[in-house]
């Protein structure tokens, strides 16, 4: 316990290579390059109800969905009706849902990610 608080100190600088352990990187790297990725960032656009099965079936999926809505805006029926499509996607797969730009894009995430509402930088 004192050689550990002597070297967080400084005060017992030198070390030797028995003070070193030898990672094998090969095993991290060979899980890193086989295979798929275990998470997707996929962008859709939404321009009517049919367009929703898609992007649900994504998130159902796994996958981190960013969805332009901006062609919904000019029917308030369909807008509501595919927003509440997506609330309840997100809530199913016990993810999270987010607003972006003045309500033109949607983020919608499965599973296990969330969505801070804190920014960063900016007024």
């Amino acid at each position: 316990m004192v050689k550990i608080i002597d070297t967080l100190l400084g005060k017992n600088a030198t070390s030797s290579d028995d003070d070193y352990m030898e990672l094998d990187l090969s095993s991290y790297e060979e899980r890193g390059s086989s295979g798929a990725p275990a998470l997707l960032v996929k962008i859709a656009t939404i321009g009517d109800l049919k367009d929703t099965p898609r992007v649900k079936d994504e998130v159902y999926n796994g996958n981190i969905v960013i969805v332009d809505i901006s062609r919904l805006k000019m029917d308030k029926i369909s807008y509501e009706r595919v927003l509440k499509d997506l609330k309840e996607v997100a809530k199913d797969v016990n993810g999270d849902i987010i607003g972006l730009g003045d309500q033109r894009y949607v983020v919608l995430t499965p599973m296990s990610v969330k969505i801070s509402r804190d920014k960063i930088g900016g007024a």
